[in-house]
């Protein structure tokens, strides 16, 4: 028999009905050679927000997703989006 979830349990934010927040993350910390813990403590979050956000696992706060484009002095729609990205390679050598 399956176990009933206690009313004190938090489903994962998969399960919550949240659209997914699409971001470039990875590539933007690689082209600034900044590590997760560099750009967390840049932040003022911890450096596993940061790797939640670049697995999809988290969808930042507005406020967050503003302060990470200030950050990399982008647009925040440079940054985010709803729908994935197009990958570089595909822009840059249209494969």
């Amino acid at each position: 028999m399956a176990r009933k979830p206690s009313s004190t349990e938090v489903p994962p934010v998969a399960s919550q009905g949240t659209e997914s927040v699409h971001n470039r993350l990875v590539v933007l910390r690689a082209e600034r050679g900044l590590s997760r813990q560099e750009l967390a403590d840049a932040l003022g979050v911890h450096y596993q927000t940061v790797g939640y956000l670049e697995r999809g696992d988290y969808n930042p706060t507005i406020a967050l997703a503003l302060r990470i484009a200030d950050y990399f002095e982008l647009p925040v729609e440079a940054v985010f989006s709803l729908s994935p990205f197009t990958p570089m390679s595909t822009t840059i050598y249209g494969r």
